[in-house]
């Protein structure tokens, strides 16, 4: 996606038909001075110049005017069309962050081909508002389909959903074969998931609602429930600790970590320092109140019956299990070998 011209030359020859005054209003306002790359507020240029922010606005409307009816805008339609190029080789509608990231990674250069979009004719810019990020566009018809889609496809997702990249594009493109009437394709889809505010990928990258605990981590026992998720198995708590320090560069002492997932109802002992998700269909307790609880579901059972199923709760010797038997209190044994609750 690099450019074929230097966009700092372009803006130079630009910004050169402007008086000095103007000129520097618009370098200030989009970080195309020499000595940073910081755009400054209305309120900040007013300050430098001693008027208010509603004059520097009138300045810099005029002198964009100006620009795009300077012979210099003709001579740099070679330059405008190759963006626009871009725009619609990147999908037609784009993030705008990841789009001038996606030409350079250069802050400065940046600055400038955002000014380029600015003042280019064929650019349509659509704020930054509760539901996208900041965009642009050279069709706003198919970027209000895109816009629909990505509605449609945060309606139908639910709180607790965690969903790989593939299962979520595969879901956004059955959306978007509803919308969209251009040809589609997963690179494309993946660009526009990221314009939505309402879904994201987290750090495991899997993709769920944005502020769902799944994806807007708020501690360590957010990270231990994706971490033991993505595993797809019970983990040690060492091995939960050390997970969250590579995945989310969080330094996890093993001792704290322990302590959050014994205090977190999503997480289930099964083990020796082992544990599972609750959601799995592990019960928590002890052995002895696993037993109890399949009993109470399905008895009597015999012994072999009964450690089979505790085995898929536990991960504990069948000796364990068979002590636990022996408890009169809770268990009792009829003729034929079998165990019900007393």
């Amino acid at each position: 996606m690099k450019l074929s011209f230097k966009p700092e030359a372009i803006t130079k020859i630009l910004l050169s038909e402007l008086p000095e005054r103007s000129r520097d209003v618009i370098e200030r306002r989009y970080g195309l001075l020499n000595k940073g790359t910081e755009r400054m507020t209305l309120e900040a240029i007013g300050q430098v110049y001693g008027i208010t922010r509603e004059r520097v606005r009138q300045i810099e409307n005029t002198g964009l005017e100006s620009i795009r009816k300077s012979k210099a805008y003709e001579k740099s339609q070679v330059a405008i069309e190759e963006l626009e190029d871009k725009i619609v080789e990147f999908g037609g509608v784009v993030h705008e962050e990841e789009f001038l990231k996606e030409l350079s990674s250069n802050p400065s250069t940046q600055n400038h081909i955002n000014f380029l979009l600015v003042i280019g004719e064929p650019f349509v810019k659509l704020k930054e508002d509760e539901h996208f990020h900041h965009r642009w566009t050279v069709d706003e018809e198919l970027a209000g389909q895109v816009h629909e889609a990505l509605h449609n496809l945060y309606k139908n997702l639910s709180e607790e959903e965690l969903i790989s990249e593939g299962e979520m594009v595969i879901r956004f493109m059955d959306h978007l074969k509803e919308t969209v009437t251009q040809s589609l394709n997963e690179e494309i889809a993946r660009r526009w998931l990221s314009i939505s505010k309402h879904v994201k990928q987290n750090p495991l990258g899997d993709w769920g609602l944005a502020h769902s605990p799944n994806i807007r981590t708020r501690g360590m026992r957010d990270m231990a429930y994706l971490v033991i998720k993505k595993a797809g198995k019970p983990l040690h708590f060492t091995e939960v600790a050390k997970a969250i320090s590579r995945d989310f560069e969080r330094n996890a002492h093993i001792a704290t970590t322990h302590n959050e997932l014994i205090k977190d109802d999503r997480f289930v002992l099964v083990g020796r320092g082992l544990y599972a998700l609750s959601e799995w269909g592990y019960s928590s307790g002890v052995v002895r109140d696993v037993i109890k609880k399949i009993l109470k579901q399905q008895s009597p059972l015999s012994k072999d019956e009964i450690v089979e199923k505790v085995r898929a709760q536990r991960q504990v010797k069948d000796n364990t299990i068979y002590v636990n038997l022996q408890n009169s209190r809770h268990f009792k044994k009829d003729p034929k070998g079998r165990y019900s609750l007393v």
